[in-house]
């Protein structure tokens, strides 16, 4: 798509904006610079410059004397005193004075030339080019000049260039509802024929990094009509009135080139809920009330179709996202194990690769990312390449390039003591060991006591063999389990414990009170909610919804479920004493093992 650019202001437009310039200038800046230019003296020097005929020109007001050196050069300052012979020593001096009377007709005079006349010439100009813009644009409201109050909607036409649905993968239900929309643009009468309208509005959802935007622009490059591009922040100005101006004029263009795509991006931003309270007028309600009305007002918006993306869905107004307004919601969700791979393989078109590259291994790698993580991973894996001097990119250069988006780069300069690494090496093992042992667990991946900059000194990567959208309550407790795998191999081991566990504490404390408050997994409480969910696309915040001595019975079911199987994991590495040695000295050894070299030591293989 190509954007169409918006005309150029005029020329008397940037001649106001200089005379405003001129204008404070002289009202401002310039009597500062005189002032500073003037030195105060006392009134003995002033007596001792006319003694020596050092004055050339006098000023003398009701309030204070102004004069100048025999050169001209120098402005001087001084108070007034009662001295009856100044008249006559002034003379003799050969200098040249005068009496100025404060508030006389020069000064008024003065005043008027300097302030007001200028201003009304800037007013005058002012109106008249008011009055041009409106008749240029069909009588549309005055507020908008000099730029205000006009929309700032990209506007963009056919052209053979830029994203199509081709270039967007692992969204497939978002697509296809898209794609009826451009058929329909396309050819309206199969519609019509049946009596079936198109939504007027559709509601993009989903977490931030999904490709919103991205399908937005798809629609823009499928679509052979005129496509208006915007987001909710430019709604928002400094001046009441003005967003619901801009509101107006941005349906006003759309309606003239009808039909046509209006998309806004992150309408949150002006599309909030409003609070209730009765006389609320402020800005961004303003602007919520007249995009309400324009989108389903009296004239209606024949042939324009709203596109709008957000990551708050929770915080939109119900008016504005009921049924007549955004008819449609369409989830774009995080890609599934199919979708990370199609993704992928989208983000490579342009990479150069080896032979053998498995993206169906780098997906389930990559899981719970989303397309903007994994077109990084590709780009990470690329510059890897570079840095390493090589043409192509290999298996190795993207499964590092997942570590590198997930746990940061590695940090080659920090140097662990012989004791922390070895710490370090037990702990991980623990973790890996603990997954393992357990029936219901992923397999290991890696493990490694490399740090890396996101504060980790090393980890255990678990993958599953494929997604899974339901965990049962045996695998969550595993997963617990899992968790505190590291600190019970410490206090084995070592008989005493460290920070290294503080990720881990906290991930499993998160997922025991998911379980017994929100999931139901808890025979006292059963199926009684005990938490809410806040902003699922944006990090997922969560406040519970129940009485103080209900948050107490819940803080100790916490504790106990983790206790429980932080007792059980230590059970399963005691029990398995020899192969946790064995492996954590590999592993101090290597500082890097993979999942096959890891089940290779456990079930009694040789150290390679």
């Amino acid at each position: 798509m190509e954007e169409v650019k918006s005309p150029k202001k005029p020329l008397l437009y940037y001649y106001g904006i200089v005379l405003l310039v001129i204008i404070l200038f002289n009202i401002i800046i310039q009597p500062i610079l005189l002032q500073s230019q003037i030195i105060e003296v006392d009134y003995g020097t002033f007596m001792e410059m006319i003694a020596e005929e050092n004055i050339g020109s006098v000023e003398v007001t009701d309030e204070r004397i102004l004069f100048t050196d025999k050169d001209n050069t120098t402005i001087y300052k001084t108070g007034v005193m009662y001295d009856p012979t100044l008249t006559e020593r002034l003379y003799a001096s050969g200098a040249t004075f005068t009496k100025v009377i404060e508030g006389n007709s020069s000064t008024v005079l003065n005043v008027f030339l300097s302030y007001i006349v200028p201003l009304l010439i800037f007013i005058g100009i002012g109106q008249y080019m008011s009055k041009k813009i409106t008749e240029q644009a069909g009588g549309r409201n005055a507020l908008q000049f000099g730029g205000m109050g006009k929309s700032n909607a990209k506007v963009y036409v056919q052209s053979t260039e830029g994203i199509h649905f081709s270039d967007v993968a692992g969204e497939d239900e978002a697509k296809e509802s898209l794609a009826e929309i451009v058929d329909y643009l396309h050819n309206p009468d199969k519609y019509t024929e049946v009596g079936a309208s198109m939504p007027k509005g559709l509601l993009l959802v989903g977490p931030p990094g999904t490709g919103k935007t991205m399908l937005a622009k798809a629609v823009a490059g499928e679509a052979e009509v005129p496509f208006f591009s915007i987001s909710g922040s430019e709604f928002v100005e400094m001046f009441v009135g003005m967003g619901a101006s801009k509101v107006r004029d941005l349906f006003r263009q759309a309606k003239e080139k009808a039909p046509c795509i209006v998309f806004i991006d992150e309408i949150d931003a002006i599309g909030k809920k409003r609070d209730g309270q009765i006389g609320g007028n402020d800005e961004r309600e303003q602007t919520l009330n007249q995009l309400l009305t324009e989108m389903d007002g009296f004239e209606g918006n024949n042939g324009v179709i709203i596109l709008a993306a957000t990551n708050r869905p929770e915080s939109l107004d119900p008016a504005l996202t009921r049924p007549g307004r955004f008819d449609r919601r369409v989830p774009v969700e995080l890609p599934d194990l199919k979708g990370r791979e199609e993704i992928l393989k989208v983000h490579a078109r342009n990479i150069k690769l080896a032979d053998g590259v498995d993206f169906h291994t780098i997906a389930r790698m990559a899981s719970g990312t989303s397309g903007a993580e994994l077109a990084n991973i590709v780009n990470e894996a690329a510059l890897r390449a570079v840095r390493d001097g090589r043409k192509y990119v290999t298996q190795a250069d993207l499964e590092e390039s997942i570590e590198v988006v997930i746990a940061g780069y590695q940090k080659k300069n920090a140097i662990m003591s012989d004791s922390e690494k070895k710490v370090v090496s037990y702990h991980e093992i623990g973790h890996a060991l603990v997954a393992a042992m357990q029936t219901n667990s992923a397999p290991v991946q890696k493990i490694t006591i490399i740090p890396r900059t996101s504060g980790a000194l090393g980890y255990t990567m678990q993958v599953e063999t494929n997604d899974k959208c339901l965990l049962t309550k045996e695998e969550l407790e595993n997963k617990i389990a899992t968790y505190t795998g590291g600190r019970a191999a410490e206090e084995i081991v070592f008989g005493q414990i460290t920070t290294g566990a503080s990720n881990d504490i906290e991930q499993a404390t998160k997922l025991a009170r998911a379980m017994i408050t929100r999931y139901g997994m808890n025979e006292e409480f059963d199926m009684v909610a005990m938490e809410t969910v806040n902003n699922q696309y944006l990090g997922g915040d969560t406040s519970l919804t129940c009485s103080a001595d209900t948050q107490k019975e819940i803080d100790k079911k916490v504790v106990a479920l983790v206790k429980e199987q932080h007792e059980k994991a230590k059970s399963i590495l005691q029990k398995n004493r020899e192969a946790l040695d064995r492996l954590a000295q590999f592993l101090y050894e290597k500082e890097t093992i993979t999942g096959e070299e890891f089940m290779g030591i456990l079930k009694g293989g040789t150290l390679q």
